[in-house]
């Protein structure tokens, strides 16, 4: 067991909280770097949709996980990501400007939805979000001068210097360095005041009211900051498609999106990858569940939608802090043993004070 003796303040804040974590994490990012030494490019190509999804997984966690605001629509903007950076990029705008417009242009989306939003909450919250994104659905459908409808868009390829970054190779080192400047700048806004403020209004709206902190304003900024990630990861994902339609980013997308966080566990960006890294896989797993089972049920209309939300019912009646929880708790075992206590993870209902006004 590590005991950590605080000495200063800023140790509160600090990105890394020992000598451990860069040691291991060092080992990590040597193992996804020699990733192209060791996999095929068929496995690149997965591991660099985990990525994609981790990065939209990170703006997701930022609404639900830190700020407490549930949203169904995220695939809307990861749609608007992806359209706007394809429709840039062939009208002849550079990579990188596209990139960085198109999570521009969802920020101020986001920003936008989330105004009309800040008085709802919970269950109401949820189908707001849920109409916003069959808003955006039903754009891509009939606006076929920039969209192309049922047509689709061809996303042109990735190209910056003369480098082809639509190689299986180039576009994983190209997902794995957004992956990290994102992770680096979400640990830093959260660190904020911001951040912090996001995490108040999460505790308790009511007390974090009465300490000075701008419900509005931090909603709106959650909303911003949680799109423009999703847009980010949905200008990846254009490439990833190679060619755009409107039946790519449904609500079987938005809970594949929730079913992330929720897996990985709410409120840790440990869970952002670690839902990723199920959510990308798991799919591949279900088609080698469909070979190896009979006709009768490989062919049942549905069945994977049907899986993920058995999932996710699954997790939150069992296992409510996802895989990193129970991570977690299985290291926290053995670091106790034999004194580990059975109920040291038994879930208590408590309310705050603030909480009796209502």
């Amino acid at each position: 067991m590590r005991f950590i003796r605080k000495t200063k303040y800023f140790q509160d804040i600090q990105l890394v909280p020992h000598r451990g974590y860069l040691l291991w994490y060092g080992l990590l990012l040597i193992a996804v770097l020699s990733g192209p030494l060791w996999l095929d490019r068929f496995l690149l190509g997965e591991f660099s949709l985990v990525f994609i999804y981790a990065i939209a997984g990170l703006g997701l966690m930022i609404l639900v996980g830190y700020t407490g605001l549930v949203s169904l629509g995220h695939a809307a903007f990861l749609a608007i990501g992806a359209y706007t950076h394809a429709y840039l990029l062939n009208q002849g705008v550079p990579l990188p400007v596209a990139i960085v417009a198109a999570t521009l242009f969802s920020a101020v989306i986001g920003g936008i939805v989330g105004i009309p939003a800040l008085r709802m909450t919970g269950i109401y919250l949820a189908v707001a979000t849920l109409a916003f994104a069959v808003i955006v659905e039903q754009v891509l459908v009939h606006w076929e001068s920039v969209t192309g409808g049922f047509r689709g868009m061809p996303v042109p390829k990735a190209e910056f210097l003369g480098m082809n970054l639509s190689d299986p190779t180039s576009f994983y080192f190209l997902c794995l360095l957004l992956l990290v400047c994102s992770m680096a700048l979400v640990m830093n806004v959260l660190r904020s005041p911001s951040g912090r403020a996001m995490t108040a209004v999460r505790d308790s709206e009511t007390s974090a009211e009465s300490m000075g902190i701008h419900l509005a304003r931090t909603k709106t900024l959650a909303f911003a900051l949680s799109a423009a990630f999703t847009g980010l990861a949905g200008a990846l994902f254009a490439h990833r498609l190679n060619y755009l339609a409107p039946d790519a980013f449904t609500i079987i997308t938005s809970i594949q999106l929730l079913l992330m966080v929720v897996v990985g566990g709410v409120g840790s960006l440990h869970g952002v990858v670690y839902g990723a890294i199920f959510i990308g896989l798991l799919p591949q797993g279900i088609a080698i569940l469909r070979d190896a089972t009979p006709p009768a049920v490989a062919q049942i209309p549905g069945l994977e939608p049907a899986i993920f939300g058995l999932i996710l019912i699954l997790f939150l009646i069992y296992e409510p802090l996802g895989i990193y929880g129970r991570w977690r708790k299985i290291r926290l075992f053995f670091e106790e043993f034999p004194l580990y206590r059975r109920a040291t993870h038994k879930r208590q209902k408590s309310f705050l004070r603030t909480e009796r006004l209502h």
